[in-house]
């Protein structure tokens, strides 16, 4: 075990003086006091000992953040930035792309009443030609929607568009008090599943199409392997998973089972079966989980979630459960296929016949029960999830509102971190761009009779493992902590994607890598986003609108001079060298001895 894990580890749980390691390190003076230090709930590599991942659907970090700090201001809820907001963020008015843009059209400003629009070309393919190379200058021709349909807002070029913090108050807010990346991206190209996926195993290949109606494999030749679910299938029918097929392991996949299209399985391990093993607790929370037909036991038989369903801004009525959107359930190992609810609050979290599967009504009753589990991932219902088409911006935003809320009026949140994450771009417009560091060559043709991997892609390095049609990382995203452990108020530019959120959980909770060509080795850290020396603690609750309702009471903290040590991540997730920042363990022993700490009073930072 690495040294710094091991002072690290002895300070938080009231070890000290058993540790040789902190003995020469802080020395009689901290020694003398150390034992003060609470003992901790879990055995984790940093102060976080709740992980909450909100993962929302299909936005571009420009369609968000275009103009970050500077809303117009002329509808919608008034945003006022904070004096000392960070002056760089990569957006589109950083890089003087609002009205000099390569592509087609000039990007225009969306206000609250275009918040229902078209959804957009979110494929793996005309993803990767819409960045054409980094030139990021052919989204009209290869992701835009076209026409919209019914009530849905449209025009030439809205593939371009953005919003500003008069619609997405909320994020913006939540990126003034905490921090946010202008760096994350798609692991790799694609829609939502393969992002979902991405996130908790780093790994799209492996899956297989299975027959609905009897469950069966389907082989390399008789019948072949659906080409919708399973891409670049080998000799054995298993291939990559590039598409939106619907989990094979799940009552509710086919329309409660009245289609007919194949489903999709997954092969190998993802960050529930790790979790699992380190005997920690987690559980995926999805709105409409809870089945409006329990399943009656009987074989054959079929839960269903279709009854389930509420209005949007729009007044479109959608289903709350979306199948391809619970990761999980692509796994025979971590999928819960009837739905079937815990049989009480404290099994929440751990084994049983829920299988670690839940609806969101469970995380709030283990909220309000204090068993929070160490790692929860949340999922709004389908109109609530940001998806254009049927959700938008502001039904997402009273999801993310009513949630972080929660969570930070409960107890557990002097100790956790909430992940906001998307699964993809939807094709929306953005400017920056990832080299590849993994590429693809699959000439099969795609769309327009193009090859389905891009010139830039083909050309890119080998792919992991041989393993093709994984190319990436993809489109840009938005990525934001907040944690009383977040770098308050700051933008950060280290570069990381989906898979970055799986390594944060395994260096934490120290499980061991996914293996098998995951992305969770090349993936990049997340801890530049934290500051575990200086927790600030200050709660921020908003509206329903997004404006600051609490601006976050003013906290005690402990700091050592100006800065103190950065967070930097070891070499792996798990492996050597990935224990805790020294400077953690120094904070504490400052804490503890008073030994060159000044005691500052954060001012809350609101803006209404």
């Amino acid at each position: 075990m690495p040294r710094n894990t091991r002072i690290a580890r002895a300070v938080r749980n009231g070890t000290v003086t058993r540790c040789p390691a902190v003995v020469a390190a802080l020395g009689a003076a901290a020694l003398a006091v150390a034992p003060a230090v609470p003992a901790r709930a879990a055995d984790t590599a940093s102060p976080v000992e709740h992980l909450v991942v909100v993962f929302d659907e299909n936005v571009s970090f420009d369609h968000y953040f275009a103009t970050y700090p500077r809303a117009a201001n002329t509808d919608g809820t008034r945003f006022t930035p904070a004096r000392d907001t960070a002056a760089r963020v990569d957006n589109l008015r950083t890089a003087g792309l609002l009205a000099k843009n390569p592509n087609q059209y000039a990007p225009k400003r969306l206000g609250p009443r275009q918040a229902m629009t078209c959804d957009q070309n979110h494929s793996y393919s005309p993803e990767q030609y819409a960045a054409d190379g980094g030139r990021a200058d052919r989204y009209v021709q290869n992701t835009d929607s076209g026409k919209c349909s019914g009530k849905l807002f449209g025009e030439p070029g809205l593939v371009m568009d953005y919003y500003d913090g008069n619609t997405v108050t909320a994020l913006w807010n939540y990126a003034q008090h905490f921090s946010m990346s202008d760096r994350s991206f798609g692991t790799t190209y694609g829609p939502s599943t393969p992002g979902a996926v991405n996130l908790v195993s780093g790994q799209t290949h492996g899956v297989i199409s299975t027959d609905p109606a009897s469950g069966t494999e389907h082989p390399r030749r008789t019948p072949k392997p659906d080409p919708y679910a399973v891409t670049s299938p080998g000799a054995d029918g298993v291939g990559t998973l590039i598409n939106d097929p619907e989990p094979a392991y799940d009552d509710c996949s086919d329309k409660d089972h009245t289609a007919k299209s194949p489903l999709a399985a997954l092969k190998g391990a993802n960050i529930g079966d790790r979790l699992g093993e380190e005997g920690v607790s987690w559980g995926w929370f999805q709105g409409g989980f809870r089945p409006s037909t329990p399943w009656d036991g009987r074989r054959g038989h079929y839960a269903k979630c279709s009854g389930s369903t509420h209005a949007n801004v729009g007044g479109e009525r959608v289903v709350d459960y979306s199948p391809h959107h619970a990761p999980f359930q692509y796994y025979a190992s971590t999928a819960n296929p009837h739905h079937l609810p815990p049989r009480s609050v404290a099994e929440i979290g751990h084994d049983g016949p829920a299988n670690h599967q839940y609806d969101l009504t469970d995380f709030d009753a283990a909220l309000r029960a204090g068993r929070l589990p160490a790692v929860s991932f949340l999922k709004a219902p389908a109109f609530q999830d940001g998806h254009a088409g049927y959700s938008d911006p502001l039904d997402e935003q009273h999801f993310l509102v009513e949630w972080i809320n929660k969570i930070q009026s409960a107890p557990e949140w002097r100790n956790t971190a909430v992940v906001i994450a998307y699964d993809d771009s939807d094709g929306w417009y953005d400017h920056a761009y990832a080299k590849p560091l993994n590429g693809s060559g699959d000439r099969a043709k795609g769309p327009r009779g193009r090859t389905v991997d891009s010139p830039a892609c083909r050309t890119a390095p080998a792919p992991a493992g041989g393993l093709a049609d994984r190319c990436g990382p993809g489109p840009r995203q938005p990525l934001l902590v907040i944690s009383p452990y977040s770098r308050a108020g700051t933008v950060d530019h280290t570069p990381t994607e989906q898979t970055s959120v799986l390594k944060f959980v395994e260096w934490n909770w120290h499980t061991a890598p996914i293996g098998d060509s995951s992305f969770d080795q090349r993936a990049g850290s997340l801890l530049n986003l934290f500051d575990f020396e200086h927790p600030h603690e200050e709660r921020v609750l908003l509206d329903k609108d997004g404006s600051v309702r609490d601006g976050g009471a003013a906290m005690a903290r402990v700091t050592e001079g100006d800065a103190g040590p950065q967070a930097v991540p070891g070499p792996t997730p798990s492996g050597p060298g990935s224990g805790v920042p020294v400077g953690f363990v120094v904070g504490a022993a400052v804490a503890a001895t008073g030994v060159a700490a000044t005691l500052l009073l954060r001012r809350g930072r609101g803006r209404r």
